[in-house]
């Protein structure tokens, strides 16, 4: 497949912060010297939110691919009005992307029609993406490493630009490396292996 032409945006303002995350957890962003670019107050405002925001990641790509560039963590804190996020100040626990809070969220502030797709099988996805550009997908973290067997399904967002019924190609938010991250290609067979059937479709 060829590249999609939409720009790629980490869910870190650093991309190459990934591999320090998985081996140390959120505490690694604290080193990110470039924290200040999400939009956050403060760094400990950012490293709270950058380890939930890969849904907020695909949807500063959508914008960006239309010429509309938006902090990240701006567009969380808008999205969570909506209640596309459920912030616990207590533990300081952060539940989302909800889908359904998100799709009015982008509905009203960005007049992007969207729709949360359950029970979707990846061979769906092809036809899915010739009636709207772009799909969200839930699919296991591990997808950075394809060729590993994952534990589970779902748990994280990417962005899927393109598929056909044997290809699929997305941009995902916390790949560890340029080939993990951007216009991601594989066989839909291996994608499927990570993908848990829901997802949001997007106008672009």
């Amino acid at each position: 497949m060829q590249q999609s032409g939409v720009p790629y945006f980490s869910q870190w303002e650093t991309p190459d912060m990934t591999l320090p995350v998985v081996a140390e957890g959120a505490q690694a962003l604290l080193g990110d010297p470039l924290w200040r670019h999400s939009g956050a107050a403060t760094i400990e405002e950012y490293v709270r939110w950058a380890v939930n925001v890969c849904g907020m990641a695909c949807l500063k790509m959508i914008l960006a691919a239309r010429g509309e560039i938006h902090p990240t963590l701006e567009l969380a804190r808008a999205c969570t009005a909506y209640g596309g996020y459920v912030v616990n100040d207590v533990d300081a626990s952060i539940k989302g992307l909800i889908y359904a809070p998100f799709v009015r969220f982008v509905s009203d502030r960005f007049a992007l029609g969207a729709e949360t797709m359950t029970g979707v099988q990846a061979t769906a996805l092809p036809d899915i993406l010739s009636k709207r550009r772009f799909f969200i997908a839930s699919v296991h973290p591990g997808i950075r490493w394809p060729e590993r067997e994952p534990p589970a399904k779902g748990g994280h967002l990417v962005l899927v630009t393109a598929a056909s019924p044997q290809t699929i190609r997305f941009h995902n938010p916390s790949g560890h490396d340029t080939a993990s991250q951007a216009d991601v290609t594989l066989p839909l067979a291996a994608f499927d292996r990570f993908f848990a059937n829901r997802g949001i479709s997007v106008d672009g």
